[in-house]
């Protein structure tokens, strides 16, 4: 089953995407990111290995989370300083 998600992209992930946010049919983390690397092609790709998301607004790594119809997931790349 799929869903429609709102991606929302942050500093380096927003560069790398060229968007600040979109939205994916998608029915879990592993669909969606599949998708937007592909969609936004190696640099992104790049980003995301190293990124953390908040799927409305609960971090989660677990890439086989499921995502409710109207989810809005925030893709956050690693922020430098403090």
């Amino acid at each position: 089953m799929t869903s429609l998600v709102t991606v929302r992209y942050f500093a380096g992930a927003r560069a790398a995407a060229g968007v600040e946010t979109e939205t994916r049919d998608a029915g879990t983390l592993a669909e969606l990111v599949g998708q937007i690397a592909d969609a936004h092609g190696e640099r992104l790709e790049r980003v995301l290995t190293a990124c953390s998301f908040l799927v409305d607004g609960t971090q989660t790594r677990d890439r086989s989370h499921t995502l409710a119809p109207g989810a809005v997931v925030d893709v956050l790349p690693p922020f430098a300083g403090g």
